[in-house]
Formats: structure tokens, C-alpha cells, sequence
């Protein structure tokens, strides 16, 4: 008798993936809501970038530029970069499966740490190698756990700087640290996504560290401080043998026009750019003090959001916050999914929704004066 199943069967390890959940965008019942769940920007996109995206959408019958050609020398100019060592991505997510793709399979195994983003270990899994977590310190990386986690199976170490979802940052003597004593096969990844926050004197994106090596990888994306996340549109910065082989699996359009001249706009705006650093800089002091004084463990973030804890033993758990936030518009993120369920994530928004957010955090608290 056939054994043979009677519809397709995905290979083994697929069905054991955690689908990605993304962060809210709306809640029923409210008449105006204030996404802080997803660390967009406030400020929008550069208005240039609009203008570039609108011009080529009178053109979207054309094929893109397979080689992102434009864009790659665009990077190159602004970051002081060989545009030959730069591969581009449909969002910096398209690039950090890339290169497990092209350097995990089954038998291997993948580092990530505690709380790092959960992409990572999709990628990991997606491409039939085995994730091994490292745990954090003080939600923070640890060098010495992931070093210990390192065996001759070890393909890979994701490392995101700043991290999200817990906004801290490793100095980079710290990456320099790891790097030095990661075997030459593996491939080190910094996910730069949110470098551009990061004003620490100890903070680097690692951009030398990738040009002095041949497995030091760095990932950028422009949904963040660019503003451009409907587009979908990331880069990275490696080795001529990392590049070359990412280009080899990506797909041969997997960029398209729209985002990669927006992006090319965002990068000549550095007025655009220091107004959202600004406005990041001066409400993330502004909201870690707030939530602080009403009684709130906040912990200190290089990035465009906050992770606030509530502890449940105070009878005001996460979730409740979260309902309580929803119910008046303001839509944060739960982060159980990523081992801290009595925390939120919450990302820096307008002065309005700010202020709204702190002022609603006080009546959940009961610290509303009458």
C-alpha cells in the first residue's frame, strides 16, 4: 500500500516555524489611533523621497535595475563605501535570509541572542539550520554566552546594534571582542537597522571592522529614520565573497524602482535626517523620564523606542497596559513572543501622541490628579 501523502508536504523543519507577528496598526472602537507598535518614524519620509517615488511610478513598466546600480554608488558616496561590497534588499529582512541561505543548511547551526529579533531565527530555520540562543545580560548582549555557545557547527552569529526589541547597544570593543574570537567560518552579522539613533561615544555601526575582514557583515535598511518601510528597501555592506555569493541566490529584481530612488533622495536630505535624529533624541529623554517618575522600569534605549516593564506582581501586568493603551488609541507592542511578557515596546511618536501616551500610562497607573 503507497504511503505517499495525497497533497504537498514542505520540507522537514518548515511546519516547526513561528510565524513572524508584526506590531499592530489599529484598534476597534477609537476614532484615532497613534501606532507607536512598529518604531516607524513620525516624521515621515524626506519630501524629496516622495517626489522621487511619485516620478517613477509614471514608469513601473520597466523592469528595475537588477544591479541597484544607482543606489549601490548613492551608499557608497554618503558612508565612504566600495558600492562593489554593497548588495541591496527588498527591506534589510530580504538580506539576513539571503545569508542564511547562502551559508546555513541542516546539520549547522545559527547564533542569536535572547531577546534579538525574531527574524533571526527564522532565517535560521528557514534554511534547515538549528537556532541556538544565547542569553543576555541585563537585556543586553553577552559576548561570553555566545562565545560559549560556539561549536564547529556554528555558521552564523546575528547580532543586532542597537538591539530591538530591548533598544541597548553593545560598544564596539565588545563587537571587536566577539569578532576576534569567532572561528574564521563564521559569519558575523551586525544588524545596523537602527545605527543611525546610536550617538554613544563606544557605539560603531562596525563598518571597518567589515572592511578589514572576510566574515563581518553589515545590514542597514531605510525603514526607519528614512521613513521608506511600505517600500521595502535595506542594503548591506561585506566581504567580496559574501557579496558575490548573495548575489547569486537574491532575486534578480529584488528591488524596485520606486524604493531605490526614494532611497537615493533620503540619502541627500541630511536636513530631513538631523530633524528626525533630533526629534528622537529629545522625546526618548523626554518619555524614559516620564514613564520613570510614574514608577515604571524603563530600560535606557540607543534607538527610536522604549522597552517598559510593568512587573506582575504590582497587579498592572503588560497585557493590561496594552489593552488599556489600545482602548484609548495608543497601540504599542507586546513583546511575549520574544521572552518578555510583563514588558511593551514602544516606539518615540509626535509630541501629541506622546504626551497622550504618558498622560493615559499615569491613569493606568492611578496617578491621574484630580
Amino acid at each position: 500500500m503507497s504511503t505517499a501523502s495525497t497533497r504537498p508536504v514542505p520540507k522537514p523543519g518548515v511546519l516547526a516555524i513561528d510565524t513572524y507577528v508584526p506590531g499592530r496598526s489599529g484598534a476597534t472602537g477609537v476614532s484615532k489611533v497613534y501606532k507607536l507598535s512598529s518604531n516607524e518614524t513620525p516624521l515621515g519620509p524626506s519630501p524629496a523621497a516622495l517626489e522621487a517615488a511619485r516620478a517613477a511610478i509614471n514608469h513601473i513598466e520597466a523592469y528595475p535595475d537588477g544591479g541597484v546600480t544607482r543606489l549601490r554608488e548613492a551608499i557608497g558616496r554618503r558612508f565612504g563605501l566600495d558600492p562593489a561590497r554593497i548588495v541591496c534588499g527588498a527591506g534589510s529582512d530580504d538580506i539576513l535570509h539571503l545569508l542564511a541561505q547562502a551559508y546555513v543548511g541542516p546539520g549547522d547551526e545559527g547564533i542569536l541572542t535572547e531577546h534579538g529579533f525574531l527574524v533571526y531565527k527564522i532565517a535560521i530555520q528557514a534554511a534547515g539550520g538549528t537556532p541556538v540562543i544565547a542569553p543576555e545580560t541585563n537585556f543586553t548582549t553577552d559576548v561570553d554566552a555566545i562565545l560559549a555557545r560556539v561549536t564547529e557547527r556554528t555558521k552564523i552569529v546575528y547580532i543586532a546594534n542597537p538591539n530591538n526589541p530591548t533598544g541597548t547597544y553593545l560598544p564596539f570593543d565588545e563587537i571587536k571582542r566577539l569578532h576576534a574570537s569567532l572561528p574564521g567560518h563564521v559569519v558575523l552579522v551586525l544588524d545596523g537597522a537602527y545605527a543611525e539613533y546610536a550617538r554613544a561615544n563606544d557605539y560603531s555601526a562596525g563598518t571597518e571592522l567589515v572592511s578589514e575582514n572576510e566574515n563581518v557583515v553589515l545590514t542597514r535598511t531605510f525603514s526607519k529614520v528614512y521613513g521608506l518601510a511600505a517600500l521595502r528597501i535595506g542594503w548591506a555592506y561585506g566581504p567580496a565573497g559574501i557579496i558575490d555569493s548573495l548575489n547569486r541566490i537574491r532575486g534578480p529584481f529584488n528591488v524596485n524602482t520606486p524604493a531605490s530612488e526614494a532611497a537615493i533622495a533620503s540619502l541627500a536630505d541630511e536636513a530631513h535626517l538631523a530633524s528626525s535624529l533630533t526629534h528622537n533624541s529629545e522625546w526618548l529623554e523626554w518619555l524614559t523620564g516620564s514613564l520613570k517618575a510614574l514608577g515604571l522600569e524603563v530600560t535606557p534605549s540607543a534607538a527610536n523606542f522604549l522597552l517598559v516593564h510593568f512587573p506582575p506582581e504590582t497587579g498592572k501586568d503588560a497585557q493590561a497596559a496594552d489593552a488599556f493603551l489600545a482602548a484609548r488609541g495608543v497601540i504599542v507592542r507586546a513583546v511575549a513572543a520574544y521572552g518578555l511578557p510583563h514588558a511593551l515596546r514602544i516606539s518615540v511618536g509626535t509630541e501629541e501622541a506622546n504626551r497622550l501616551l504618558v498622560a493615559t500610562l499615569a491613569e493606568f497607573q492611578g496617578q491621574v490628579n484630580d
